[in-house]
Parts: structure tokens; sequence; C-alpha cells
């Protein structure tokens, strides 16, 4: 395992691919880490040396006490990149990687060659949402959402059928601290960047899900909308489609990179 000191946390992050292509970040959603990418790196890495990282209070990496801001889990990206002498790199975020992303592109644009906006939203409301989700977890552990989250993040067809991959997500939702998740939780409530997501010039591809219950279509329609340029796609998946609809994505995330 690899470990960097970045903002007085240590964060896991990993390479994939052949050093000397171009950079590419992948950041992860709110419950998961590094591996949540793991259906994509065997075609990204044909083009691109992949750079993935444990969010701030996610897989490996450490759990400061929170709460933690999405300007926080932002510097954290840019503390990653100073501290690895990678200037400018692609950058691509499912959900809470999503707004992580969309922070990088407001106030370190010249860090950012290309970005994905996958299954995310510049604001997801109401707080008393989290609020609820939060006091679930410090109650009764990981355990007492599981169940829920999972709904949200895949399709029932998806989830009735099964697979290495979902059993692999609902194991690290499961193992992940309380600690961590709810501090995340309380970034994703605070942020509201949908009066600055029009400022947002860097080359953009926004990525939705058409069965999305957390950030459904139109949270992805308003972003595209709102950066000038953005190239909008829908998928048939719900949440975490880069793992429900796998080679759409990872073909769509490819052209647009490409």
């Amino acid at each position: 395992m690899n470990f960097i000191e970045v903002n007085g946390t240590r964060l896991h992050y990993r390479f994939d691919g052949k050093e000397g292509l171009p950079v590419l970040v992948l950041s992860n959603s709110l419950g998961t880490d590094l591996s949540m990418w793991d259906p994509q790196i065997e075609a990204l890495t044909q083009d691109f040396c992949v750079l993935r990282y444990d969010t701030r209070g996610h897989g490996a990496s450490d759990v400061p006490q929170g709460p933690y801001t999405i300007e926080q889990l932002g510097k954290d990206v840019v503390g990653l990149l100073d501290g690895l002498g990678i200037e400018r790199a692609h950058f691509a975020g499912v959900s809470m990687g999503g707004m992580t992303g969309m922070w990088l592109a407001l106030n370190t644009p010249e860090r950012l060659a290309n970005l994905a906006l996958c299954n995310t939203a510049a604001y997801i409301g109401p707080r008393e949402i989290w609020d609820t989700r939060i006091a679930n977890v410090r109650n009764g552990g990981m355990e007492a959402i599981a169940e829920g989250v999972l709904v949200r993040w895949f399709q029932e067809p998806f989830i009735e059928q099964g697979s290495a991959e979902l059993d692999k997500v609902k194991k690290v939702l499961l193992e992940m601290s309380p600690e961590g998740y709810t501090a995340a939780c309380m970034a994703v409530r605070d942020m509201d960047q949908r009066d600055t997501v029009k400022h947002i010039k860097v080359p953009t591809l926004v990525i939705s899900g058409s069965g999305d219950l957390a950030t459904p279509p139109r949270d992805g329609q308003y972003l595209a909308e709102q950066i000038q340029g953005a190239h909008y796609v829908e998928l048939e998946g719900a949440h975490l489609s880069n793992i429900e609809a796998v080679e759409k994505f990872t073909k769509e995330l490819l052209e647009f990179l490409s």
C-alpha cells in the first residue's frame, strides 16, 4: 500500500498503468473506496496512468475528526497532486467524488485537463435527510443504513441477480468507519455549488443514471446546462453506474477523455 501525508491526513493511493502516460485521477463516492473503480481499470490503463485514492475517512486513509467539507476534500486532491509531482491531470469522480471535482474546476482549473462528473449534483438536500442518516449511523453503526443505501446505489434487478462487484461494494460499506462516513456526510450535506458551477471552464462530461434516486437525471441535466460546452450522457443504471453499467460507462468516459 502507498500512503502520503496531505493536509495533516495520511491518504491511501495507488497507481495503475504505465508511467509517462497522461494521469487520470479517480475519486470515490461516499461510502466506498478506490476499489469501486476496479471495473474500469483494465480499459483505462491502455491510455492513462490511473491514480486512485481513498477520500479521507474512507478505505485505508486516515479518519480525522469531522466534520469534513468539500473544500477540504478538494484541497486533499491538490495536496496529493503536489506531493506526487503531478502538475495537471484528468479527473473523474462519482457522487461525492464529482462534488470534489466541481470544487477543483472552480478553484484550481489549471490543474485539470478534463473533468467527468458522474452521478453527482451541485446540491443534495434537504439537510434533514443527512441529519437523519448521520443519527442512524451514530446509533446503529453502518449496518443501520446498509440495505437502504444499496437500494439507492443499484436498481432492483442488479441487486437480485447478485455479483462479485455487488458483494465487494457492500463489504466495503459495512466495514467503513462510522466516524469517517458521518464526517463525509456532513461535507455533502453542507455543500451547495448551484450558483457557482456555471463558472466552470474545464471541458466537462456529465454522466447520470436513469434510475438514480440519490442524484436523479435532473441533477445531471442541471450541471450540463450550467457548464458551458458540457456533454451530457444518461445511462441505464442507478447511482453507481460505473458498476451497474460498466461497458457503457467506460466507453463514454474513454471517448470523452480521448
